[in-house]
């Protein structure tokens, strides 16, 4: 059963009422989907922010032809996460931090892009199964701390979500070496979601790197272009699995595992 939230209830505040009540099943938004066992987070998804596999597969951490047979094998029965740990592919450890990274990355596109529409299906389960669930409060509170903290960078969101294109004169001749990666898919078709993808990387740094080209005056939105044809996003080209976030991770692990 789907049922639609009222047009004045707010993303923040259904997902608060569904943590109290201690529900089970999907929250949609215009923007993602969050879904919850027992009332925690257990994953979102959004189509702003590449998924768990995506990020494993290209950066090497997991070779595509494990993360597929894990999904055949274990999805139905909601534990492709279980799967990957007891089959050796992965440990839990890398796991929880790679999964928290996806979970907070995705759960901030998904409310930084919400709209009016929210809807709930109760008892939906995600076929990855349960990695490590997170209080709602938690989500919200590093959500919201990505939108200030990417805010005070670049305060125009479009950043997030468009196309991006080059202004005349950017050269990546001085930048840091993770901005110059990331300004050179910067095509006029590319989305951040599409850029964070090729490059293996976390969402939130690559909007990071990418609200900092903007503020430099070195990309702008670009209008999607009519008709266009799909554009295969390149292969990550063997980058190492982009980790700069792991100390945060690790902390919020460990308060995780306190409460």
């Amino acid at each position: 059963m789907t049922t639609a939230a009222s047009t004045d209830a707010t993303a923040p505040e259904r997902l608060g009422t569904l943590a109290a009540d201690h529900a089970t099943g999907a929250l949609s938004t215009e923007s993602g989907i969050f879904y919850l066992s027992a009332g925690r987070v257990i994953h979102v998804e959004s189509p702003y922010s590449p998924d768990l596999g995506d990020l494993l597969t290209r950066s090497g951490a997991v070779a595509p032809a494990g993360w597929w047979e894990a999904v055949e094998r274990a999805g139905a029965g909601h534990r492709v996460g279980r799967h990957l740990v007891d089959s050796g592919r992965l440990t839990a450890g890398a796991l929880e931090l790679c999964h928290l990274g996806a979970l907070f990355d995705a759960a901030y596109c998904a409310l930084a892009h919400d709209g009016a529409t929210l809807r709930f299906r109760p008892g939906a389960a995600h076929w990855l199964g349960a990695v490590r669930p997170v209080p709602v409060a938690t989500v919200l509170r590093e959500s919201w701390r990505r939108r200030d903290l990417l805010h005070r960078i670049w305060p125009d969101p479009a950043v997030d979500t468009a196309p991006l294109a080059r202004l005349p004169g950017a050269d990546p001749a001085e930048l840091p070496p993770r901005r110059a990666r990331t300004l050179a898919l910067v095509d006029g078709v590319r989305t951040a979601a599409q850029i964070a993808s090729a490059l293996a990387h976390r969402t939130f740094h690559t909007l990071v790197e990418l609200r900092r080209l903007a503020a430099d005056g070195m990309i702008t939105p670009a209008p999607p272009l009519p008709a266009a044809p799909v554009v295969p996003v390149p292969g990550a080209g063997g980058a190492a699995w982009d980790e700069p976030d792991t100390a945060l991770l690790r902390r919020l692990l460990g308060a995780l595992e306190a409460l």
